[in-house]
Formats: structure tokens, sequence, C-alpha cells
């Protein structure tokens, strides 16, 4: 009995876990389809499966952290990169501070700027005060601890996934034409409206893969949660749910949004779901429904980046502090830096959602990709020729 209720908390945590990357993934750019347009669609018929190729991207490195996490019992993001970049420490870990810091400045500020955008356009409230009621609720959630926001990804997720489902399923039916004329057209080499790409799979791979490095750039929200594994196995399990869940309703959107690949009117709208859930089935309905689920994926992507950071600096705080000393400043101090951070976040997405995703995040990938993606390589060779020497020398 006991055996068995230790494997279902074993399961319980690592589906925990790939929730938590699936709510750090559906955040403002990709449940507005900004993102996906922007990454797959433009690039034509390759939209197809180059989101699979960047969710096994992702999947990869993202179990790389959580081993070398857990293998080092490492609670924040500075200890697992001090461990990790070993003698480059003061290099690398000085630079991932810099990546860590541009997610945390631009996913959450997306996170603002959709939630924003989206409430606009379901209310008719000011951009700016939407905002700020986004904003919010990220606040309040982000004093939440890590089991307890854990959880809640879990059960924000089933609701996305469900909801999604029941919003995207029902429209790519009764849009099922739109999407096989787009598909279509897109094999004859016909691109999306206002794409400039060149609809090469060389340059559809390129972009899917540096969607995958800058979400790459999440490894510091991840490593907090590797504690909480009892079994090195969960480390890899959790990031196989996590690329289930994901692929699939990453390609459930991205089929759906190709019934507006083509649609002329598509320049004219920040929110590209809004315009699918608006030309498919009982609109009136099914349209609020898509903005809550896009506000929800939001609020949720903007806490989870700003809650890794907040456990940043309160752990750096607390390094040479007495235990005591720590308990009594710990609120104050996760209140003031989760504050800060989301007026600075709520202040960058007063730019606006299509500029942030089209130049924030392409940066953000080259970025990721010196820091993380090529260092990450160099590791998994090193550790791979120095086991295969312990082995010859034995």
């Amino acid at each position: 009995m006991d055996k068995s209720v230790n494997k279902a908390s074993q399961a319980s945590v690592a589906l925990g876990v790939g929730f938590v990357w699936f709510t750090s993934q559906f955040g403002g750019g990709f449940a507005s389809g900004t993102q996906l347009y922007q990454y797959f669609i433009n690039f034509g018929i390759w939209c197809l499966i180059t989101p699979a190729i960047a969710q096994l991207f992702q999947a990869f490195f993202q179990w790389y952290a959580l081993k070398f996490a857990f293998e080092h019992k490492t609670s924040n993001y500075r200890d697992f990169t001090d461990q990790f970049y070993g003698r480059f420490k003061i290099i690398f870990s000085n630079l991932y501070e810099v990546v860590y810091f541009m997610l945390i400045l631009l996913a959450p500020s997306i996170a603002f700027a959709t939630g924003g955008a989206t409430l606009h356009e379901l209310t008719g409230i000011p951009y700016m005060l939407c905002t700020a009621i986004v904003g919010v609720f990220i606040f309040g959630i982000s004093m939440m601890n890590t089991d307890m926001i854990r959880k809640a990804a879990t059960i924000v997720s089933y609701v996305l996934i469900i909801g999604i489902l029941l919003v995207f399923i029902p429209n790519i039916i009764a849009q099922w034409d739109s999407i096989t004329a787009s598909i279509s057209a897109l094999s004859a080499g016909q691109l999306p409206v206002g794409s400039t790409e060149s609809g090469t799979f060389g340059s559809a791979l390129w972009f899917s893969l540096l969607y995958g490095a800058y979400h790459v750039a999440s490894i510091g929200l991840y490593v907090q949660h590797a504690q909480k594994f009892t079994d090195k196995k969960q480390c890899a399990t959790s990031m196989i749910y996590g690329f289930f869940i994901n692929t699939i309703v990453i390609t459930v959107v991205t089929l759906g949004l190709m019934a507006v690949a083509l649609n002329p009117e598509l320049p004219n709208y920040s929110v590209y779901t809004l315009l699918f859930a608006q030309e498919g089935v009982l609109p009136s309905a099914l349209a609020p429904v898509v903005s809550l689920l896009i506000i929800i994926g939001s609020v949720f992507s903007g806490v989870n980046m700003i809650v890794g950071f907040v456990n940043r600096v309160v752990t750096g705080l607390e390094k040479k502090e007495e235990p005591e000393v720590s308990a009594k400043k710990r609120t104050m101090r996760t209140v003031v830096t989760a504050l800060v951070c989301t007026l600075v976040t709520f202040s960058i997405s007063q730019f606006g959602l299509l500029p942030l995703v089209k130049k924030g995040y392409s940066y953000l990938g080259f970025a990721c990709i010196v820091v993380i993606v090529i260092p990450f390589v160099i590791h998994m060779i090193a550790s791979a020729f120095g086991k295969k020497r312990e082995t010859v020398n034995v």
C-alpha cells in the first residue's frame, strides 16, 4: 500500500512540474496566437511539424537542468548555475542572471500586454486599466509558496487544456474548409497574410529552435521544483508528461490558427485567437471563453516567472543570516521584490503586445543559445566523456 501511495505521489509531483512548464509556455504570446504565428505559421506548411520539434528541444534541455539540480540539491537558479558552470561561473552565472532578468522583464510584460489587450477587446475598458487589473492578479498569486503555485498550476492547466479543446475542436471542425484551403495554399508555396519569410524548411527549423531556446531560459524557474522529486527518474517523467501536454495543445492551437492564416483581417488584430473564435461557431459565447482562457494563461505565465526571480532574491539575501532573522524578514522581502518586479513589467507592457513578441523574444533566444544551449551541449559531452574515461580506468 505504501509503495502504491508513494508512486502516486511521485507521479503527481512529476505531473505538477510538467504543468508548470505548460502554464509557463501558455503565456501571453502563446495564448494570443502571436508567438505561434511569428515562429511557426509565418513559415508556411512547415508549421504542422515545427511546434513539436520546439517542444522536444525544450524538453531535452529542461530535463538535463532538472536532473543536475536534483543531483546537486540546488534550490534557486544562482546555486544551480554556480554548480553547473563550475570554474566558469564568474562569467556564465552572471550572464545567466542577465538572461533571466531579460526573461523576467519580457515574459510578464507580454503577459500583461496580452491579458490587457484581451480584456480591452472584451470589455472596452482602457488598455492601461486592463493591464493594471491583470497586474493585481499576478501580484496576488505571486505571494503563494512554490507548493501552492505548483498545485494551482495543475488545476489551471486542466482548466486551460479542457477549455482549449472545447473551444478549438468544434471551431476546427466548423472551419475545416478554411483550414484545408490554407494547408493547400501553403503546400503550394503561398505564405500567410503578412509573412515576409522565405518559407524554406531551414528557416522554419531555425525559428522553431529559436522559439525553444528562449523558452529554455525558464530553467531558472524549474530548478526550484526539482527538490520536490524523490527519484531522479522523475526529472525525465515530468518532461515526458510536459512534452505530450504541450505538443498536443500547441498543435491544436496552430491547426486552428491555420483557419485565419489567409484572412485579410488578420493585420487588424493583436490577439489572433480571438479572430479565430469570432469566425467560428457560437462566437458570442466562445469568444468570451477564449478571452478568459487567454487572461488566465497570461496571469499564470507572469506569476511563474516572477516567483522564480523572487525566490532567487530572497534566498540570496538569507544566505548569510541566522534562520530566525531570515524568517522575520522573509514575508516583507517577498512582497517588496514581487511588487517591484510587477510594477517594472507593467511599465514595459505599455509598449504593446506585437513589438514585444516580434523583437523581444528573438533577442532573448539568441542570448539563450550563447549562455545556455551551447554550454549545456559542451557539459553533456564533457560529462559523457568523463564517465567513459572512468569506466575505462576501472
